[in-house]
């Protein structure tokens, strides 16, 4: 009989590279607005803490786009509604550009949020579904490391666009991600699991992922602490160099420019090595990398050791980051694959979403450096107990095998 977890099924390429466009675009226009701060607080007349509450309005209102999308992914399948959600997630940004009032600005960016809820649950599950098992562990790594990507790309722009453009074609550009739905209409095969685990209805779905409760809890929680690892590490951080050590603009945006890499890296590298050690132990070593470099990350007194440090904090960031698409699609359910992972994600980043202001707040009280070090140290130890105590579906098939399987042979 052929093993189905070895076959790899025409577009598997395909699938992966959508999720990976998807969120890394996604990203782009999320990260876009922490290189914005003071600009937009001068252009609407509020101050800078308004403006950092609209990440926090964008981040809380991601599970409403993971309900609606997720449960539109496990009832009409996997393309539709990922072209339909990149298609809603342009506009938006694309009106973000011609706001004319800080009011219009906080709504869309409330808007867009629903759109950047719904991208990542249903990308992954179609590309974590294509992916043949041996293959899962570096492709959810390069999956994930479209954020940093994106965070990159955010940067690239604030650098080097940014000085010759102004703010609001920084948005104008997001409208461009709109022609990956082409792509995926074109291109990218509809879910071999999808079709065989199709719920009846969308109440079913729902009661799947009712009936799994307990375990849909546990990764509500492992993602609200996922979310305050990266957001503690990222949002903030060229504020903190700005305040802290007066960087400059062009410094503050080569070295997220910098760590954007390594966070590449280390996704791709833990990815890798969840396969061979298991999802939670690469997960746990990344954190361990992560603790250590906290005193160069945010205590180092010059630029060059912040750098070394943020470099090697994303590594293990983002190397944590890039176990969670395989992670969390093997432990869902098989007929609410594009709404249990991706509402899980999204419940965290709503339990998560105070984390800006959190840190905001905490720099008033004990300094921009203990801030952001002693939060992120709870959170980390946190995150490495809910690891050790929970657990984990290694290398499990979520396709059966079919007749046009036989034959095919695995790369």
């Amino acid at each position: 009989m052929t093993d189905s977890t070895r076959v790899v099924r025409p577009g598997t390429h395909h699938a992966v590279l959508a999720g990976f466009l998807g969120w890394t675009l996604d990203a782009f226009d999320f990260f876009i607005v922490v290189f914005l701060f003071d600009t937009l607080a001068r252009q609407f007349g509020v101050s800078k803490k308004d403006i950092v509450l609209t990440t926090t309005a964008t981040l809380a209102m991601r599970p409403v786009g993971a309900l609606l999308f997720g449960l539109l992914a496990d009832r009409f399948g996997r393309r539709i509604p990922l072209m339909a959600n990149v298609i809603y997630f342009s506009m938006i940004e694309l009106l973000c550009g011609f706001s004319p009032n800080f009011t219009i600005f906080f709504i869309l960016r409330a808007l867009f949020g629903i759109g950047m809820g719904g991208e990542w649950g249903v990308g992954a599950s179609l590309a974590m579904e294509a992916a043949p098992v041996r293959w899962r562990g570096i492709l959810s790594g390069i999956l994930q490391s479209g954020y940093s990507i994106g965070y990159l790309l955010a940067a690239i722009a604030a650098r080097f666009l940014l000085p010759a453009w102004g703010w609001r074609p920084m948005f104008w550009i997001g409208a461009l991600p709109a022609l990956l739905a082409l792509y995926i209409r074109t291109k990218v095969p509809e879910s071999e699991a999808w079709k065989q685990h199709r719920a009846a209805s969308t109440a079913q779905v729902l009661r799947i992922v009712v009936g799994e409760w307990k375990r849909f809890a546990y990764l509500v929680v492992l993602m609200t602490f996922m979310m305050f690892l990266s957001h503690g590490t990222q949002d903030l951080y060229p504020d903190f160099l700005q305040e802290v050590h007066k960087a400059t603009a062009a410094m503050r945006a080569n070295m997220a420019i910098l760590y954007n890499i390594g966070a590449v890296i280390g996704a791709v590298i833990f990815g890798h090595y969840s396969q061979v050690a298991g999802r939670r132990k690469s997960m746990v070593a990344a954190l361990g990398l992560c603790l250590l470099m906290i005193p160069m990350w945010a205590f180092s007194g010059h630029l060059a050791g912040l750098a070394i440090g943020a470099v090697l904090m994303q590594v293990g960031v983002q190397g944590a980051w890039g176990v969670i698409p395989v992670h969390l699609n093997e432990l869902a359910a098989d007929a609410a694959r594009g709404l249990m992972p991706g509402l899980a994600y999204q419940l965290g980043i709503l339990f998560a979403s105070p984390t800006n202001s959190i840190q905001y707040a905490l720099r008033d009280r004990v300094g921009y450096q203990w801030a952001i070090a002693g939060f992120e140290i709870v959170t980390i130890l946190t995150l490495a107990t809910l690891l050790w105590s929970g657990s984990e579906a290694h290398g499990r098939s979520f396709v059966r095998a079919t007749q046009s399987d036989v034959g095919q042979i695995a790369l």
